[in-house]
Order: structure tokens, then sequence, then C-alpha cells
């Protein structure tokens, strides 16, 4: 006698859909005399036996398969978490620290939108953190942003990570490095007992182009290296244990995201990077050793599987987290984005990069702000000093951007950079045409505010970074518990795509022993989960 225990053997479209819901257990692939195929749950049964007693053939076992087993366990092992999922860092604190705190003690890697904040900000939030968090919960991180146009609060910023201990960074924004990041990146460089060189501090390093890849992929500049010396903020011990090493190891390539974007299409620039870890690392006798993640258009799980399949150590999700509960968004800006499609969205110019005309994608639809900052690129670029503005086209910012004079503004401009960086002011003086820049950026700059504060007066001017990512998940979630912001938290909303794209890699491995399933009967709904 066998067991008394019989599997039920499935061979029905929706019977074979049932079982793959249950990816989290082995599943055993069979074929009877006829050559039909069906398929059980492994339990504590004796296959062999079974399958005599069944008169089956045994065509191959699908082991069981985690949501935490998706990526690469190096990156979950050493940033602490129990997931493979980073809750992205939208800029001016959207990225709630609360955010940042609800993903930690889920598991997932929490990351603060300190990009755009003062100083004074930052510091106030990384506490708050630290006051939530304990020493054992290390998997979130703080945004570190290139500010090219103000490198004294991309200094303030590093000096704040360092005193705090804060130990994970995003880096994003980087077209080159800066001695900034590089400092953060090689402080507390030291060897271990086993003799291997060791981390204080982690970089992952967000990049669109391949050239940007690089800077982080390689060793820290040796001039750098030397300045930071001569500054006294790295030792001569740090810089040497620098020289072999990557500045970065975690590479998270973003594709057509929300915010700064090249609006790469992610199966094109992922295999990309890839070759160019897989090359550095041959180069180096594997020494240097890569986790790329992948971000920029997941908002499915569909999306997330396809991200994992490519390889992808982790993944990273932006748009769809700036409708969640723990966003800083407005109910306002949450709702517009709840009712974004796809094609919702374009590019318009960067505050923080205007001057390069540098463009960031943002929602489109119930705004007209992309349409607006793109008309004073427009006059930026065909006019040095307001004095040149034809006066129809000055009167026409004026009263529909700017709600008063340029000159106005400028005096409120310059108040603002007295306090925050007095070099501006001075260059500005100097500089009709910087000065106008500045003014320009103050509507660009403040634009982000009033859809974070809500600000009724200034609806049409509302900039929402947004990626297509956000109109695939409205489409996906229509008609479940997802679709109510009031359920949409972060952990909700990581927990489905990670659960989705488990279930799907088992849904793709069935059909490739040969299983059909009828259009409907694969799908993932969401599901709420503790």
């Amino acid at each position: 006698m066998i067991n008394k225990q019989i599997p039920h053997i499935e061979t029905t479209a929706q019977g074979i859909a049932d079982l793959a819901a249950s990816y989290y257990l082995p599943l055993v692939v069979v074929r009877d005399q006829h050559q039909k195929l069906g398929a059980f749950l492994q339990g504590e049964d004796n296959i062999e036996a079974i399958l005599r007693q069944l008169n089956l053939s045994l065509v191959g076992i699908i082991p069981a398969i985690y949501p935490e087993l998706l990526g690469d366990q190096r990156f979950t092992q050493i940033h602490g978490c129990r997931y493979p999922y980073i809750v992205g860092e939208m800029a001016n604190g959207i990225a709630t620290a609360d955010m940042v705190i609800a993903s930690a003690k889920a598991g997932l890697m929490g990351c603060f939108g300190a990009g755009g904040l003062v100083p004074e900000l930052v510091e106030k939030n990384i506490k708050y953190i630290n006051s939530k968090l304990s020493d054992q919960e290390i998997n979130w991180s703080s945004n570190l942003i290139h500010s090219p146009n103000e490198p004294t609060i991309e200094e303030a910023v590093v000096q704040l990570y360092l005193h705090y201990k804060v130990r994970r960074i995003s880096a994003s924004a980087y077209m080159t490095l800066s001695s900034d990041v590089v400092h953060y990146a090689c402080k507390g460089l030291h060897i271990n007992s086993q003799g291997i060189i060791e981390r204080s501090n982690f970089i992952m390093a967000k990049i669109s182009r391949p050239e940007t890849a690089l800077h982080f992929m390689k060793p820290a500049p040796e001039k750098m290296l030397a300045l930071l010396v001569e500054q006294g903020k790295l030792t001569h011990q740090e810089a040497e244990l620098a020289r072999h090493i990557p500045l970065a190891q975690d590479i998270t390539v973003e594709a057509d995201s929300g915010g700064h974007t090249d609006n790469r299409a992610l199966t094109a620039l992922f295999p990309t990077i890839m070759q160019y870890a897989k090359k550095i690392t041959l180069e180096h006798q594997n020494r240097f050793q890569f986790r790329i993640g992948a971000a920029g258009g997941i908002g499915t799980p569909e999306a997330a599987t396809a991200a994992f399949s490519m390889g992808a150590a982790y993944i990273l999700t932006g748009s769809i987290n700036q409708a969640a509960v723990e966003s800083g968004l407005s109910m306002i800006g949450k709702k517009m984005l709840a009712k974004a499609d796809m094609v919702d969205v374009m590019m318009a110019p960067a505050a923080d990069m205007f001057e390069l005309g540098v463009k960031l994608q943002v929602l489109k639809k119930g705004t007209l702000f992309g349409m607006r900052a793109a008309k004073l690129y427009e006059v930026y670029s065909n006019y040095k000093s307001f004095q040149e503005i034809p006066q129809l086209t000055k009167n026409k910012l004026e009263q529909e951007l700017f709600h008063d004079t340029l000159e106005n503004i400028w005096l409120t401009t310059r108040e603002f950079f007295l306090k925050r960086d007095v070099k501006q002011v001075a260059l500005a003086e100097k500089n009709e045409h910087y000065k106008m820049a500045l003014v320009f950026r103050w509507y660009l700059g403040l634009s982000s505010r009033w859809a974070i504060t809500g600000q009724q007066d200034r609806l049409f001017d509302y900039q929402i970074w947004c990626g297509p990512a956000m109109g695939s998940f409205n489409d996906w979630v229509k008609g479940s518990f997802l679709e109510l912001l009031e359920n949409r938290t972060v952990v909700q909303i990581a927990k489905n795509i990670l659960a989705g794209a488990a279930y799907l890699t088992r849904v793709y491995q069935l059909k490739s022993f040969g299983f059909e399933f009828p259009v409907g009967t694969s799908d993932f709904k969401p599901e709420k989960f503790s």
C-alpha cells in the first residue's frame, strides 16, 4: 500500500491556473497514457509510488517560488531586506519619512525623498526616521540628488548623512560624479577580519545612460580622492582602499519614469547595463560584483516579472507610490494621479537643471504645467533679459504664470537666495540672462510645492512627476480594493506587485511545459495582504 492520500490531478485550464496560485509550493507536472498533461501540488507523498499506481509519467517538478527570492539574494542580505523591492525616492519629501518607516517595517527598502529639500528639513526627517526604526532595521535609505547649481546644498546633505550614519543612499540625476558623492561612498572604508574591503556606506546609483553607469561602476577618480584627502575629508587609507573597489555595486537602471528620465525602454537599456557590469566584473577577475536593479515603467506584476526575468537584482517603483496613503502629495494631486492613463504624461523643463535644457516627465491630465514650463524655456532660449521679452509675451507670463510682475518675482527670488545661497544673487546681478533663469525657476520650483500643499488657486500649475507606470497601475487595479485611494498603502502596492510576479513566473513556467491558459484564467487580481 502507498500513501492513503492520492493527490487530485488537475488537467483543466482553470484548475491549472488555480494551482499556479499556490506558487509557494512545489508543483509536479505529469502526463497520462494518452499524453494528456496534468499537475498536482507536491506534498509529503512518495511521488514515484503515486506515478506507478496512477500510470503517469513524470514531466518535471517546478520548485516553490517566493516573492522574497525573485531577485538577487545578495541584495536582500546586504541591505537587510526581506523583499527585493525599493519604494523610490520621489523628491520634495513626497516619499515621506512615514513611507520609509512603513516600507522598512514590512521588509521593503524605503527611500526618503530628500531631493529639493533644504538641509534643515532633511535633518529633521532623518532624525524622525532614526527614532522610529531600530538599529537592526537597516533597510532604508535617503536620496542624494546631484545639484550642479547648488553644490553647497549637496555638500551639506552629505555631511548630514555622515553625521547621522545614514548608511544607504540613492544617488540620482548624476551626469558626472561630484566630490560629495565620492566622499560619501569612500568614507569609512576598511579591511575586515577576513582581509576584505568593507563599506560603511552604500550607494544605489540610479542611472539611465551607460556612460553614467560607468562612473559608478569604476573606482573613484584619482583626482577627487587626492582632493578629498587634501581637504581632510578622507584618510590616506580610505583613499587607497577606494582605488580597489567600484564606487557603487547597486546600480538602478531607470527607464521611462516620472521625473528625470531619458525615456529609454527598459528592455533595451537594462541588458546593455548588464553587459557593462559583466565586462567590468571579468576585467577585475570577479572582484567587482554588481547588483543591477530595474526602475521606470514598473506598475504591474507583468512589468515586475519582465524585470526579474531579465536578471534584475531588485525593482524600484516611483510614480505609483505618489498616490499611496503615506505619500506627501496632496489629496487633490493623488486624485489626479488615480485618474491618469498611460498616455497622460509629457516632458517639461526641470527646475534644477533648467539652463541645461534638461527635462522631466510630468502628469499632463488636469494641469497646464507642462505647456507653461515649455513656454518659459522657449522665452529663456530666445531672449537674454527681461527687457528683450516682447511686452505681449511678458504680460501673458505675468498674468497666467507668475500672478505678479517679473520684477517683483525677482525681489522674492533674491530674498530666497540671500538665505539659501548668496552666490546665486551675485551671479544674477551680473548676468541678466541668469537672473531670468532664477525667476523662471521660481515658477518651476513652486509648482511642485503647490501640488504637495494642494493650493487651490494653482490647480492648473501643479507639477506632478509621473511616468506611464501610473496609468498601467490604474488599469490593473480597476475594480479591486486598490482602486480606492484609501487602500493604496505602499506595503499593499508592493506586496501585490511581488506576489503577482511570483504567480506569473509560475504561469510562464507551466506554459513552457505546454499548458494552455485561456484569456483571463492567468490574471493576477490584487488581494489584501496582512
